[in-house]
């Protein structure tokens, strides 16, 4: 006997739910440094690129920290759908992504501005604003695409960051 559509749909409801587990939240993203601080206490010493999206409510305030995608040694995947569907969920006003690079270079690659531009104009779609891009390594030395150059964390901000609000 073949069931009734009507008994067993063919569409089915799925529901998505953003979680904050562990998120920093009430982290007020004053700067570049600020947010290259958080992004290197959160991937900075991983061994594999990743790449997260920390999301902000209007003042600035971290709400939620979303891995957005892990990869390999030299790269990983991002599509503009995976960040913002979080942003989305998170009614978030704005957001700083950022990833690691282990090699300890932390200079942008073609790819790297190329992502960066293509997340920017799906915000501005959205109306999401994209702040900065950050780029961190191990060794505290980060890449604000904002500020366009390498500057180095300070023993100071980590601390800021680890001590939260």
């Amino acid at each position: 006997m073949i069931p009734s559509p009507l008994e067993q749909p063919a569409i089915r409801l799925l529901e998505t739910r953003l979680v904050s587990l562990a998120a920093p939240r009430g982290v007020v993203l004053s700067g570049p440094a600020a947010s290259a601080a958080l992004l290197h206490e959160l991937i900075g010493e991983s061994d594999r690129e990743e790449f997260v999206a920390l999301l902000l409510n209007a003042r600035h305030r971290v709400t939620h920290a979303h891995v957005v995608s892990r990869g390999a040694l030299q790269s990983t995947t991002v599509h503009p759908r995976e960040v913002f569907k979080a942003a989305v969920l998170a009614n978030a006003a704005a957001l700083v992504v950022g990833h690691n690079h282990p090699s300890g270079d932390p200079q942008e690659s073609t790819e790297d501005k190329a992502m960066a531009a293509r997340l920017r104009e799906a915000g501005t779609l959205l109306g999401i604003e994209l702040l900065d891009s950050i780029i961190v390594t191990p060794h505290g030395a980060y890449y604000s695409m904002a500020e366009g150059q390498v500057a180095q964390l300070s023993m100071a901000q980590a601390k800021e960051v680890a001590d939260g609000p």
